[in-house]
């Protein structure tokens, strides 16, 4: 089915632009939109407009879409989801706000947490147990949940979520509920075995309740979004992108929602992971500035860090612990509230703060000429020099330069006695070191070294950032792609269609049963390649995974284990394998307690094809003869005549020494002193530190 897919198109719904990326046969045709928040499929329609327009080609042409949003990640975050009811286990009704005994500040007597979805008045419990080995203890209340069904039919709900004990064990009682409710219910249900069939019951229930709060919001916009598409003419198959990196159906997206929470960043991490095994990079970091946001990834071995849970809304910055956690398999980063359109603003100790709260693309940074007048990043870019102001997004917004001197003046440098060039540089100063702070966490959180990585920047402002970033990080490589502005877009291009199932099964190593363990890896598998035989009949790989631990221990390690039928033989093999993988984590096994398993996950998908390889020229010849204007260099604290070059301009093998801005459509990268630009042989721009 793969092998048909040769007009592919991508389109990602950021916060402040749309992003649309087009392949006709290895040739990319992008631009990037504004993000319309009263109606996210037109921004979508009018840049399919403007790319087929570009390629000669028409909507009816296009042989498959491949979308990502962040609009359930902003219901989340915005509270803007249905008003939900919860349907627990009696004696469970506070776990949403008990949460679990971590605190993430030991000593912080009146700690901020993000409130639950669904208010304790509507969650409602019935009596029924499972215990943890998936045996029934008490029976299903049956006429409670009758009742249960009449109260909310009264009432004004969008949605139910559905999570019992121990359903990750026995889904029996969950799945009578959802027949028992829907009998008198038309409003759309969530299980917990289905959403996310692992132990821990919070981050369980908070999953499922999250799946149900965005699940009607979702689901109607996929439908207008399918439904406009064929209005237009594109009459092929729309598949979405997942926090894991692989693509689904819009049927499974508009039933499991809370798995495209991180769809859009998904994207950009399996775009750079695609450029570091182009050049042979083993160790990279990417680097995702948009118009809202900034997200930073490890990638090893050309694979994105991936996790089994993560957190939306964090009330303290990089705290864990302190957002709502979401147990879905996900591509693991680190995400501020610091793009393009982030508002800059004083504090009362006299600080200059940027974010989290943001512009976006209504009303915009001041400079848009949109109705905003509040300065933002974009703002402090245009005063410092880096953007043309008649040429932003390829000419379509015209920035006005005293808007944006006005607006900083009068919020930052007034309030600090600054020229507003100082202010402005104080402000990207501000941005570019909660970027760096955010990196070095991350990596040191995963126990590796930020300075041994190679940057990978894309994102409409990522590449106006990123070698002052490697200047902050002592990183003295940063590769900007092609299509950077659109690089997540293009990430949509390149994604297998994948599926990852997971299920919790405690088991002792000692008690270790085979033919149980290959009959729950047979089911996860046929849930996984299920998922991908959606999109694709070609070749599938598979990977299994067992999250394992020492008995007692409160969290577990992946390990990952053949993909062969077990033996009760094998359970030597296995403890070794753990072993070997706990020191890899912690330095060294420790003899003596039990091993036990946790649960265990089958990742499917298809097999894509690997681009052409690249030898990475740090070398290069002299370019020159450009252009330039002033531009203000962060490393010598003053502006400096800048040489401007548009890349198309540049050949493979140019080296432009900086301080230089090299432009183009959808984004600039801006080259500080301390650096030089080698463009690739594929037209990657290599900024490197000089004297290397």
């Amino acid at each position: 089915m793969t092998s048909r897919h040769q007009i592919r198109l991508g389109a990602d719904i950021g916060g402040t632009f749309t992003d649309i990326a087009l392949d006709v046969g290895g040739t990319l045709y992008s631009t990037k939109v504004l993000t319309n928040y009263a109606a996210p499929e037109q921004a979508i329609l009018d840049g399919i407009e403007i790319v087929v327009r570009d390629a000669g080609i028409t909507p009816g042409d296009i042989d498959i879409v491949i979308h990502g949003t962040t609009l359930a990640t902003n219901a989340l975050i915005e509270r803007r989801g249905a008003r939900t009811a919860l349907v627990t286990t009696e004696g469970f009704r506070d776990v949403l706000e008990m949460r679990t005994e971590n605190r993430f500040e030991q000593y912080d007597l009146s700690l901020v947490l993000p409130k639950p979805l669904i208010p304790r008045e509507d969650r409602f419990t019935v009596k029924g147990r499972i215990d943890a080995q998936g045996r029934e203890l008490q029976p299903l209340d049956e006429a409670a949940l009758e009742a249960i069904a009449e109260t909310i039919a009264a009432g004004s709900f969008g949605a139910i979520a559905i999570g019992f004990i121990h359903s990750y064990m026995n889904p029996a009682h969950e799945e009578r509920a959802r027949e028992i409710l829907s009998r008198k219910l038309g409003i759309p249900i969530s299980i917990s075995a289905e959403v996310s069939p692992q132990m821990r019951e919070f981050e369980r229930f908070n999953t499922v309740c999250a799946n149900a709060y965005v699940r009607p919001q979702m689901t109607d916009y996929l439908s207008r979004l399918q439904v406009r598409l064929k209005e237009m003419g594109a009459q092929c198959p729309v598949f979405i992108i997942h926090s894991g990196g692989g693509l689904i159906s819009v049927e499974t997206a508009a039933e499991f929602p809370v798995r495209l929470v991180e769809s859009g960043p998904a994207g950009g991490a399996i775009f750079a992971a695609d450029i570091a095994r182009r050049f042979g990079l083993n160790r990279v970091v990417s680097y995702d500035m948009g118009g809202t946001t900034a997200k930073v990834c490890l990638i090893e071995d050309f694979e994105p860090q991936t996790a089994r849970t993560f957190e939306v809304a964090r009330t303290y910055r990089f705290c864990k612990g302190s957002g709502m956690p979401i147990s879905i398999p996900v591509i693991e980063m680190i995400e501020i509230g610091a793009g393009g359109g982030s508002i800059a603003w004083v504090d009362a100790m006299g600080r200059i703060q940027a974010g989290p709260e943001s512009a976006a693309s209504e009303p915009g940074p001041a400079c848009y000429q949109r109705g905003g007048e509040r300065p933002a990043i974009t703002d402090a870019d245009l005063v410092l020099g880096k953007l043309d102001a008649d040429n932003f997004a390829g000419g379509k917004i015209k920035l006005s330069l005293d808007n944006a001197r006005a607006a900083i003046a009068r919020d930052v440098g007034e309030k600090l006695s600054l020229e507003p060039q100082s202010a402005a540089f104080g402000i990207v100063e501000v941005v570019d070191e909660n970027m760096a702070n955010a990196a070095r966490v991350h990596a040191v959180e995963h126990g590796k070294n930020i300075f041994d990585n190679t940057v990978i920047a894309f994102g409409g402002a990522a590449p106006l950032h990123a070698a002052r970033l490697c200047e902050k990080l002592g990183v003295d490589r940063c590769l900007i792609p092609r299509g950077a502005g659109v690089g997540s877009a293009i990430g949509f291009l390149k994604a297998p269609f994948g599926y990852e199932a997971l299920a919790s099964k405690i088991m002792r190593l000692s008690k270790f049963d085979a033919a149980s363990i290959n009959t729950m890896l047979d089911q996860l598998k046929a849930t996984a390649e299920g998922f991908v035989r959606a999109g694709t009949d070609g070749a599938i790989t598979r990977e299994v995974t067992a999250f394992m631990r020492y008995a007692g221990q409160g969290w577990e390690i992946p390990v990952p284990m053949p993909e062969v039928p077990f033996v009760d033989a094998d359970k030597a093999a296995i403890e070794k394998a753990f072993k070997e993988r706990y020191a890899q984590f912690f330095g060294r096994a420790v003899e003596g307690p039990e091993v036990e398993f946790v649960t265990w996950s089958v990742k499917a998908q298809d097999i894509r094809p690997e681009g052409e390889k690249f030898a990475l020229d740090a070398g290069g010849r002299p370019a020159s003869g450009h252009a330039t204007r002033k531009v203000f260099d962060p490393a010598s604290g003053k502006e400096l005549e800048t040489a401007i070059v548009p890349r198309d301009a540049l050949a493979a093998g140019a080296r432009i020494s900086g301080p230089a801005v090299i432009v183009e459509r959808e984004t600039s990268t801006v080259v500080t002193s301390p650096f030089d630009a080698v463009i690739q042989a594929d037209g990657t721009i290599l900024l490197v530190r000089k004297g290397l």
